[in-house]
């Protein structure tokens, strides 16, 4: 496994393959890897002759008060983890490296930049579709590998490649559960014993969700019924509950007459914990 910490050296590793007439994928993270991240590598593996996984925790994503110096980092472990994937090479730039001095260029998609959790960290997406865009600038792949538990992340880049025609396909990969259903993130082991005991209820009030879904009710009351799931956490404090289009994440109201995604973020002490479901009605 290659390990690069240049755009320059990635960028020939790439045309070397890519010459050889060999197809690439990538799968971007922020690092602290866990198995839901070596899902993304694991279905990469499957789609291309070549994975790149990119380690890069983005300033330009963080706002002035969330965790940017406390985010985890372990770059050894993670590097142990892709290798025994067979993962080919890993971009793993500095700051400087990837945004340099005087950089002034942003890419935005606004519809999607400022709504959701877009409107609770703002210009959190703008930096999310710069630092992509720069990725796929820089290391050109054929594929590209999210979860769909940053939903509004994975749509917002979808229609990011679609409106700038960019020459790839996104790839999405399920959710990745713990055991007991809470979501896979790097930022679950900053929550103490009651907060992980609590946050589970994130995906049981998911299932109820899932599970009223299929008699076409109000949205209304479907957003009721979640929030009496969340509301037993007593160490979590509701950020939102959204219920919206699946392909477009516009607002619905009335009944329940199509595909919905349920977009939830709940915020344990310092840590806020997203998560996210496709629900729809019976036939």
């Amino acid at each position: 496994m290659k390990i690069c910490r240049t755009k320059a050296d990635v960028r020939e590793t790439v045309r070397a393959w890519k010459r050889q007439g060999e197809s690439v994928g990538v799968v971007p993270t922020m690092g602290y890897l866990h198995e839901g991240h070596l899902g993304l590598v694991r279905l990469a593996r499957e789609k291309a002759d070549r994975v790149v996984a990119t380690i890069f925790v983005n300033p330009t994503q963080f706002g002035p008060n969330e965790d940017l110096a406390t985010y985890p980092r372990d770059e050894a472990r993670d590097l142990a983890l892709l290798e025994a994937e067979g993962v080919d090479a890993v971009f793993l730039p500095s700051v400087d490296e990837m945004y340099g001095v005087g950089g002034d260029t942003y890419v935005e998609v606004p519809g999607l930049s400022g709504i959701l959790q877009g409107a609770l960290r703002p210009g959190h997406f703008r930096g999310v579709s710069t630092v992509v865009t720069k990725l796929f600038n820089i290391v050109t792949p054929d594929f590209a590998v999210f979860g769909e538990k940053d939903y509004q992340q994975l749509t917002l880049i979808k229609q990011m490649v679609r409106d700038l025609d960019m020459p790839l396909e996104i790839v999405p990969h399920p959710t990745v559960r713990e055991a007991d259903g809470l979501a896979m993130s790097s930022r679950n082991v900053r929550l103490d014993t009651q907060q992980r005991a609590e946050a589970v209820l994130l995906s049981r009030s998911l299932a109820k969700a899932e599970e009223l879904a299929a008699s076409r009710p109000e949205i209304s009351k479907l957003d009721a019924a979640i929030r009496s799931v969340l509301a037993e956490a007593t160490t979590g404090e509701v950020k939102s509950v959204d219920i919206r289009d699946a392909e477009t994440l516009e607002e619905l109201t009335g009944p329940l007459d199509r595909p919905a995604v349920v977009l939830l973020a709940v915020r344990f002490g310092t840590v806020l914990l997203i998560d996210q479901r496709v629900v729809a009605p019976a036939d």
